[in-house]
């Protein structure tokens, strides 16, 4: 072996040193970067020449290359912000993003999402969030689509629903003369989210004693009936309920807008054991509604969104209900080192890393996500400069063969003399 190959084997290590020192430098730029996977240089010798018949016991070294950068994916630490959509993955899983312009999907643990102007959950390049949609039945059960798809709010509202059902808390006065009346009125949904404003009229009777008659009346161009429309209620001596015995069913119908005729139960009696509900009472204090219950609601405009840990996303809407619309997909990988880095924060599969699993969080294996949160870079910086520091010993040192070399040669270039 001559000095030059030594000479040779410093270059290269300050080729791969320096390369290195460009993976730290990557590193702690991106300290900040939201989702930031950081990266070690992995190294390796240069394969060794035998210098006596392949002996193993004279064998040199040629120096030192880079075998590859691989990515750390250590869990980031958790920022709290003040944006719904803000989304951050505890455990495995990468956030799946579509590019509109050629249709190819990115994996991401950035989760700075906002909605478009076209109503679309976007990261900061305008990748689509790729998501299931949700369906609610009537019951409540929610139903998940087959397949995943851009994530889109456009156009979404809370369907209005008729009111089933009432109950009101009244006390009508024992103490009250014959003919007194006392008037509560309370407001229902019909089918089409109309509000329905329903009057009950009470009138104290001369006899039996502690009775009254109601009698209800709707909107104006309606038609009521059903056992709800009028009928006698009494008390006994302490103040108690004990007519009708049943719930009182009410009909409306004849809406001026269309709208199908509304059925609502006026609901005195527990529907499971049978019992009184106790609302209505006549103590020998002055008539008064203490409280109104009904089951339905109108429509409603999105007013706000909220995403549990499961990443489903619910709309917050006008008319105070809220509504499950959609379920963010995630995906893994058996190799994730294997992923192409793509820029902003983002990587594309390739052959090394496997085909993508596609799920859902918390099923599966697959992590957990935090609404209005995001995953901060995985960096540590404190590592990144113990890094740098050994990177430069190593150079300057690398450095110091090229010039002793140098040394050694002008030494035997001085032989001549």
């Amino acid at each position: 072996m001559s000095l030059s190959s030594a000479m040779y084997s410093g270059v290269s290590g300050l080729l791969s040193f320096g390369n290195a020192m460009n993976v730290t430098g990557d590193n702690i730029a991106n300290v900040n970067t939201v989702g930031f996977k950081g990266n070690r240089t992995i190294f390796a010798d240069i394969l060794a020449n035998s210098v006596a018949n392949g002996s193993t016991t004279m064998q040199f070294g040629r120096g030192a290359a880079i075998k590859g950068v691989q990515a750390s994916f250590a869990q980031g630490a958790f920022e709290t912000t003040g944006n719904a959509t803000d989304m951050a993955i505890q455990g495995a899983g990468f956030f799946v993003v579509r590019d509109a312009t050629n249709g190819g999907n990115y994996y991401t643990r950035a989760g700075q999402f906002i909605i478009s102007d076209k109503g679309k959950l976007v990261n900061p390049s305008g990748f689509i969030v790729q998501g299931y949609a949700l369906s609610t039945d009537s019951a409540g059960n929610t139903t998940k689509s087959g397949a995943a798809s851009d994530i889109d709010i456009t156009g979404v509202q809370s369907v209005p629903k008729a009111t089933t059902t009432f109950r009101l808390g009244i006390n009508l006065n024992s103490a009250a003369s014959a003919a007194t009346t006392f008037s509560s009125s309370f407001n229902a949904y019909n089918a089409l989210g109309e509000t329905v404003t329903v009057t009950y009229t009470f009138t104290k009777n001369l006899a039996p004693a502690q009775s009254w008659h109601y009698v209800a009346s709707g909107p104006a161009g309606t038609t009521l009936s059903g056992a709800g429309l009028s009928g006698t209620m009494t008390f006994s001596s302490t103040g108690v309920m004990t007519l009708p015995a049943a719930d009182q069913p009410l009909t409306i119908s004849g809406f001026p807008s269309g709208s199908a005729p509304l059925t609502i139960n006026w609901e005195l009696y527990n529907p499971v054991t049978g019992v009184s509900h106790g609302d209505i009472t006549g103590y020998a204090a002055g008539s008064v509604t203490n409280t109104m219950v009904q089951d339905g609601y109108t429509t409603g405009v999105l007013r706000g969104l909220s995403v549990d840990d499961t990443g489903i996303i619910s709309g917050l809407f006008s008319n105070g209900q809220t509504q499950k619309l959609r379920q963010v997909e995630l995906a893994d990988f058996l190799s994730p080192w294997g992923l192409s880095r793509q820029g902003n924060s983002m990587f594309a599969e390739t052959s090394q890393s496997g085909q993508p699993i596609m799920g859902t969080a918390k099923a599966g294996g697959f992590g957990t996500i935090y609404g209005s949160s995001l995953e901060l870079s995985s960096v540590d910086l404190s590592q990144q400069f113990v890094n740098m520091i050994q990177d430069q010993r190593a150079y300057q040192a690398n450095s110091k063969i090229i010039t002793t070399v140098d040394t050694m040669l002008q030494e035997v270039v001085s032989l001549v003399r």
